[in-house]
């Protein structure tokens, strides 16, 4: 696979280009020690993912506030532990809080000299808009779970992402996916027969963190360890 034969990236943005498990961490962190709670940030992101699958899941339609609020009374609820409604506030608006990884401006200010830059981001568009300028750099377009409908890995949004490459006028086959999550963007990609690039931002850490495992089968295209290395292997061809 060459990727300078492709003319679009479509990219996940959280887990990506934006820590979200830092983001999210933060807020767990500091809930659980107000509640005695002794678990560390992995095991909380561990515990936490499968409450954001299920909530996203079972209310595809929900703005993403709403699907954190769902989450974390959730996880309340499994570690028996309260939520309070001001704690579901602290995770619900803590997105434009969350850091943006060193690399993701350069990397993407290189990239978009070559392709055109895709998000495709299980948030809403109110979300999105703080972290964008958080990364500085201009798309060419932008798609959220609230602009599908749906949250990935449902397949309506790889739907949505290539009928949108070609409204933009990417050649079928010259469109790249670009993502952390091997659960919410590599296996419902290559299912819509996409290729995909792997940055594994958890290469030096075990388990999946905030993401639910994969499936057993799934195999990105490429892997690197950061946007960094992505950009220049591009760069390099």
């Amino acid at each position: 696979m060459r990727f300078t034969d492709f003319q679009a990236l479509s990219f996940d943005c959280y887990g990506t280009l934006i820590n979200w498990e830092a983001g999210i961490a933060a807020v767990l962190s500091s809930w659980a020690k107000r509640r005695g709670l002794t678990l560390d940030d992995e095991q909380l992101l561990t515990a936490y993912s499968t409450h954001e699958a299920t909530a996203e899941a079972e209310h595809p339609t929900d703005p993403y506030p709403a699907i954190l609020t769902r989450s974390l009374r959730a996880l309340g609820d499994q570690l028996g532990t309260e939520v309070s409604d001001a704690d579901a506030t602290a995770l619900a608006t803590s997105v434009p809080d969350w850091p943006a990884f060193a690399d993701s401006h350069d990397a993407l200010e290189a990239l978009g000299k070559r392709f055109k830059l895709i998000i495709l981001s299980n948030v809403d568009r109110a979300s999105f808009a703080a972290s964008k300028a958080r990364l500085g750099v201009e798309f060419t377009s932008i798609l959220t779970a609230q602009d599908i409908g749906s949250y990935k890995p449902s397949p309506r949004n790889f739907t949505a992402l290539i009928q949108e490459a070609r409204r933009l006028g990417v050649g079928d086959g010259k469109l790249l996916h670009v993502a952390q999550s091997l659960f919410h963007d590599h296996a419902p990609a290559k299912l819509a027969g996409l290729p995909t690039v792997w940055i594994n931002r958890r290469h030096d850490l075990p388990g999946w963190g905030a993401t639910p495992a994969p499936p057993a089968d799934v195999s990105p295209d490429a892997e690197f360890r950061s946007m960094a290395e992505f950009a220049a292997a591009v760069q390099a061809e």
